[in-house]
């Protein structure tokens, strides 16, 4: 079963179309989590989607850490960001032996953030020698 993933606390799709001005959030369908334990559940269940979406904070207590995100950062979080949901995906490609979603997007409005996520992803395909598809 072919699904798309958007992974956000509040937003739904066509706000990302609004602010990135990228249709692919209004042309396509998406399930919609909104933390990390529904990002789990729903790859365990479904298998892999064809498109994830990003947003890195999934809880209040992110927003007050968004210059300060370093892995000591991360480790000291309670609640778990789109970060930790894009090191699941990878070690769960890894275990299972399959590939990372053909198109991997980042929404969030967090720019420290987003550029953890596209650099964990990046650093990930760099190890398998593959060029980089996050946007």
């Amino acid at each position: 079963m072919s699904y798309n993933l958007y992974l956000d606390d509040f937003r739904v799709p066509i706000d990302s179309s609004y602010y990135l001005g990228n249709p692919i959030y209004t042309n396509v369908e998406w399930e919609v989590v909104r933390n990390y334990d529904e990002f789990v559940k729903i790859i365990e269940e479904k298998g892999l989607p064809e498109i994830i979406s990003f947003d890195h904070d999934l809880a209040d207590t992110h927003y007050e850490h968004q210059e300060h995100l370093d892995s000591d950062a991360y480790d000291m979080m309670q609640e778990k960001t789109g970060y930790h949901c894009a090191k699941w995906l990878i070690y769960y490609c890894i275990d299972n032996k399959k590939e990372l979603p053909a198109t991997i997007l980042i929404h969030s409005m967090n720019p420290a953030g987003s550029l953890n996520i596209k650099s964990l992803f990046k650093s990930y395909l760099k190890s398998l020698n593959l060029p980089s598809s996050t946007t």
